[in-house]
């Protein structure tokens, strides 16, 4: 007969029993089983087993202690039982398969600290290390709940921002597949340059704002550049405002004018000068540099009109 039995609670100790101390000695039983009450449930096992690691269960069962007994003779160890034929099982392999859950690991590490079994301890800390490395998010991304939110965010950032304004729910919206294609395109775009970049720039994500799909860039606290995705058509009814554009060229280079602004947060007029200068600006004469710089933000907004209604069937 090997291994652990949990016996049904007809065998625990009758109600009102006085349990008495008794002096157990190791050498005395050798490989004989003894009868375990942790908590209410029962184990078989040999005082072998319990002594083979220095731990509180060989002090229990080398003489050193006294031990608690019922009339009945099982031994009682005031501890939850749950997770006690995971410890006789570490004591006898010198290892288990751990739980998979987080909590679990947790409480049999908590047993494993009571009865003072090092090796397991260090067991379940691995493995609650390894989860938390294994659910770790990659990147987190604010989402914008309020102006006051947003402004706070950029400007506590020691880092350049991208924000991505998405409201599909904006009442001008013209809820079609072309729109909505060129809109997920968008947000998929976000999601992959939050990952590339991650660590050198604050990615956040507006779902209130006035516009559809629109994309900011900040640097030292202000902005640099906007680039809106919307275009208004004139459908045969009313005039609608859709996602037709996926600029994807033009947002990958502002984010990556963006990343100048990784240095900390020093004015540098030069360099806001030359990264907010829009083209038409670029062509002013050189007189004109000499002249107090002023708050420029490049908007790159896609205005294409149509005369014809552009939405498929069932739309």
């Amino acid at each position: 007969m090997s291994g652990d039995t949990c016996l049904g609670s007809a065998l625990c100790p009758a109600a009102g029993h006085k349990p008495k101390a008794a002096g157990l000695k190791g050498g005395s039983l050798g490989n004989k089983y003894v009868r375990l009450n942790v908590g209410g449930s029962l184990y078989y096992t040999t005082v072998q087993v319990l002594t083979r690691h220095d731990t509180m269960l060989k002090a229990m069962f080398s003489g050193r202690m006294e031990v608690l007994t019922d009339k009945e003779g099982w031994i009682l160890i005031d501890r939850c039982g749950k997770h006690f034929g995971t410890i006789l099982n570490y004591l006898r392999d010198d290892t288990i398969a751990l739980p998979k859950h987080r909590q679990e690991i947790k409480a049999l590490m908590a047993e494993a600290k009571y009865y003072l079994i090092q090796g397991l301890v260090d067991m379940c800390q691995a493995a609650l290390q390894d989860k938390k490395d294994l659910y770790e998010p990659v990147c987190s991304i604010p989402i914008i709940t309020s102006p006051k939110e947003e402004e706070r965010l950029i400007e506590s950032s020691m880092k350049p921002v991208v924000k991505l304004l998405y409201n599909r729910s904006n009442n001008k919206y013209s809820y079609t597949s072309n729109s909505d294609d060129n809109l997920l395109k968008n947000i998929e775009l976000f999601d992959k340059l939050s990952l590339r970049f991650n660590g050198r720039v604050l990615f956040i994500k507006d779902v209130i704002g006035d516009e559809i799909c629109c994309w900011s860039f900040y640097g030292q606290g202000r902005k640099l550049a906007e680039v809106c995705c919307t275009s208004i058509v004139y459908a045969t009814e009313k005039k609608q405002t859709k996602v037709v554009e996926f600029p994807e060229a033009r947002i990958y280079e502002e984010t990556l004018n963006v990343l100048l602004y990784e240095t900390p947060r020093v004015p540098d007029n030069s360099l806001l000068e030359a990264t907010s200068r829009s083209r038409s600006q670029a062509s002013h004469s050189e007189d004109d540099e000499g002249l107090e710089l002023r708050e420029r933000v490049r908007r790159i907004h896609v205005k294409r009109y149509s005369t014809y209604d552009d939405r498929q069937l069932g739309h």
